[in-house]
């Protein structure tokens, strides 16, 4: 699975690293940086090579991934984690400020992992902590999304923040079209045009095929993983 893993995204993203990076640089700068303070503890949950982690300014920052290639990608201050996000964290509870994951959710074998997963991260979480969810819409790619031979889960926002809300979080934010979809296949537009289709929601409309969903943890306590919240 691990061979699978490192191969699936060599042969998906090794042509195009550079250019996600930069990319990633504009996103976190221009966006993901408003819902995450410098001061933060923060969660890059299924880091891949570190597109996002690597470049938000963050106080102490963790990574996430079965792929053992991400800890050579990763930036010194990144402390990496290789486990599989469905079993208990290897990370203190209610230590977080922020969870991020970014085109994860689908990879996922079963939405009992999903719910795992979301349940792992609402302990992991401090009260008052948010986890930020981008991925690729099914409402608004049809069959593009079974493209890729490792998408399992088709989500929509709808769907992504009604098990977020089952889990326990408040949603504080839920966009059904955010960014376009999807680099891997060639849709690498001059960086300038990034920066400036994050200014223009009404772009978003158009062309936007991926799904945000923010949510926060507001109550104390711990929950096992797939317990119903009450």
């Amino acid at each position: 699975m691990q061979d699978d893993l490192q191969r699936g995204y060599y042969l998906r993203f090794s042509a195009i690293e550079a250019y996600r990076r930069k990319v990633w640089t504009i996103l976190t700068r221009d966006f993901f940086s408003r819902w995450i303070p410098a001061s933060s503890t923060v969660l890059d949950l299924g880091c891949g090579w570190g597109e996002f982690i690597n470049q938000i300014a963050a106080a102490t920052k963790h990574g996430m991934d079965l792929n053992p290639q991400s800890r050579e990608k990763l930036s010194k201050d990144v402390q990496f984690h290789e486990h599989d996000c469905s079993t208990r964290w290897p990370i203190a509870d209610g230590s977080l400020d922020v969870v991020f994951t970014s085109n994860f959710f689908e990879h996922l074998f079963t939405k009992d992992a999903l719910r795992s997963t979301l349940t792992h991260a609402w302990n992991a979480l401090k009260p008052g902590g948010r986890i930020i969810c981008l991925g690729p819409n099914i409402r608004h790619l049809g069959g593009h999304y079974w493209d890729f031979w490792d998408h399992h889960l088709a989500l929509t926002e709808e769907s992504l923040a009604e098990g977020l809300e089952l889990t326990g979080f408040e949603i504080k934010k839920k966009i059904g079209r955010f960014l376009p979809y999807t680099m891997s296949q060639g849709s690498n537009p001059p960086l300038w045009m990034v920066s400036l289709y994050l200014k223009l929601p009404l772009a978003w409309r158009f062309k936007g095929k991926q799904f945000l969903v923010i949510a926060e943890r507001t109550r104390q306590g711990s929950r096992d993983a797939g317990a119903p919240a009450h």
